[in-house]
């Protein structure tokens, strides 16, 4: 399967729109013209899983963390930013980073530590990007069955009525339409100065913006009728923001040591640092992957009972010690690495012809010790 049909796919599940402004994600390295079966899925590349990588016979690695973050001068084998970029060349092994647009996605990093908490109905917190879907329309119109079969098809072949992964969706209702043809008029079926009623179908589909204007065209090209009657409706988007974190209430109130058992066979976490009171009914809660900064001001603002992360900075854990909000802090990369699982899977049923992997090198840099 060729690089650049794998990355289409990799983006209907992941869309790189996604990502923050300041981020690197997409094919990082490689062709993609070229051609691959084996694919790892890692957090981090590291020496260990470039090894790795290479005794397996891998042609293209999926990194959540980026392989290159800043410009590059030079790429040596020598180089301390630059040599792991020069190796995986010298391996011929292609990289593709999805970072945070897969913490923004749909099913993605954020929305699976919430779903591990708990969380009903949660929202992003912060850090809002453009709805990578963008805005759709219902586009209707009423159609002379004998011709309906031409108008939709136009319509179709000018983008309408695309779904996921299928094409050719509309609605089609039966009716009675009339009309009075004027002075002027020049009527497809019918008189002049006679009122028609002619049985005709309602055809509706959804319609991207940007192709909605063809649409209207090709429809206006391929309809019998002088003036035909149409419609046009904005949709409401499901989710309407995109963004880091996720908050929101409970299903149902859990006490915090209940949490932290689920947390902890879900992630793989082997330790997690506290922040505020360890016993308390949790009510209202947010997590966000990694390390996400000011969000937690809003985690503050909106009153939250616990904030799961990776990782805080001093004075965010004391802001949260001191308005009441426990955290729980799993380690950066524990707080991500869960969903590489759930990734690989989706993946998976998307290109079956493929060999998909986790890489079992990949690990939190960190080691805990009791001292």
């Amino acid at each position: 399967m060729k690089i650049t049909d794998i990355t289409q796919t990799i983006e209907k599940i992941v869309p790189l729109k996604l990502a923050q402004h300041w981020d690197n994600v997409g094919l990082l390295i490689g062709d993609a013209r070229r051609n691959v079966k084996n694919i790892l899925l890692t957090i981090d590349i590291t020496p260990e899983v470039l090894a790795e990588a290479k005794k397996l016979k891998t042609e293209m690695i999926i990194s959540y963390h980026p392989v290159i973050w800043d410009g590059l001068k030079k790429i040596t084998s020598d180089d301390a930013a630059g040599g792991i970029v020069y190796d995986l060349i010298c391996a011929g092994i292609a990289v593709f980073s999805i970072h945070t647009a897969l913490d923004a996605a749909e099913g993605g990093v954020n929305d699976g530590l919430a779903e591990i908490v708990g969380i009903a109905d949660a929202e992003p917190i912060g850090d809002y990007v453009e709805n990578p879907y963008g805005q759709y329309y219902k586009f209707v119109v009423f159609v002379p069955n004998d011709a309906l079969a031409a108008v939709a098809d136009a319509v179709f072949a000018a983008g309408a009525g695309h779904i996921g992964n299928y094409t050719h969706c509309g609605f089609y209702t039966q009716g009675q339409g009339s009309f009075l043809p004027t002075e002027g008029a020049k009527p497809a079926i019918g008189k002049k100065g006679r009122l028609e009623k002619v049985a005709e179908t309602r055809f509706e589909a959804i319609v991207p913006a940007e192709k909605l204007t063809g649409c209207v065209a090709a429809m206006r090209k391929a309809h019998p009728y002088e003036m035909p009657a149409f419609d046009v409706i904005k949709l409401y988007n499901a989710r309407n923001r995109f963004g880091l974190g996720r908050i929101g209430t409970l299903k149902q109130p859990t006490p915090l040591g209940v949490l932290i058992e689920r947390i902890k066979k879900h992630t793989g976490a082997k330790a997690i640092g506290i922040v505020g009171q360890e016993k308390k009914l949790v009510k209202k809660a947010a997590v966000c992957a990694g390390s996400c900064g000011k969000i937690i001001n809003a985690v503050i603002a909106q009153q939250a009972d616990l904030y799961l992360t990776g990782e805080l900075k001093h004075h965010h854990a004391l802001a949260a010690r001191q308005a009441g909000v426990t955290c729980l802090c799993l380690s950066h990369t524990v707080s991500e690495r869960f969903i590489l699982k759930k990734l690989a899977n989706r993946l998976q049923k998307q290109m079956p012809q493929l060999t998909i992997r986790i890489s079992a090198k990949d690990s939190d840099p960190f080691r805990w010790k009791n001292l």
